[in-house]
């Protein structure tokens, strides 16, 4: 178990804080509910994080009792930018963390171009033993390709907007 709670003072530790909160004392090394309760301890069991949007983060905030009566970890939603700072309003920091994220997302995505059309060149060479028609359709995939930055959801492509290759 990661973390107790002391049933008067409230206060939460690991069970290695509270050993070192008294090192003169021995402890067992498997805690069993008979010294959880001589300690007053009741675990805190682990929750799952706060359902969050593009722009928020799932941060801890304390415990609280679940419907059963158990210590479970508690996390809130929290947004990732105040609505002012540093003279920008939240709005405004939303779109520049969002254009880095779409930069990085396009970097990747014209990477992945990149070594697509470089594994296709063999295709457009004069020795190729590709047909004249199948030349056509790699020639075709290939101005694709180089078309992709184009579309209408650059740089958040999925699967579906990537061209098939012949």
């Amino acid at each position: 178990m990661g973390e107790y709670r002391h049933r008067t003072t409230e206060v939460v530790k690991s069970q290695g804080a509270w050993r070192a909160d008294y090192p003169n004392t021995s402890f067992p090394a498997v805690w069993s509910k008979d010294t959880l309760d001589y300690l007053q301890l009741d675990p805190v069991f682990p929750s799952p994080a706060a359902t969050t949007t593009a722009y928020q983060i799932s941060v801890r905030d304390g415990v609280e009792q679940d419907s059963d009566g158990n210590w479970v970890e508690k996390y809130v939603a929290q947004d990732m930018f105040a609505d002012i700072e540093d003279g920008e309003t939240k709005a405004e920091q939303e779109a520049a963390y969002q254009a880095t994220l779409d930069t990085a997302i396009a970097a990747d995505n014209r990477t992945t171009r990149n070594k697509l059309l470089a594994d296709t060149d063999w295709t457009q060479m004069n020795d190729s033993p590709l047909s004249n028609e199948d030349k056509t359709a790699w020639a075709t995939y290939r101005q694709e390709l180089r078309d992709v930055s184009d579309l209408d959801a650059w740089p958040n492509l999925a699967d579906e907007d990537w061209p098939t290759a012949p």
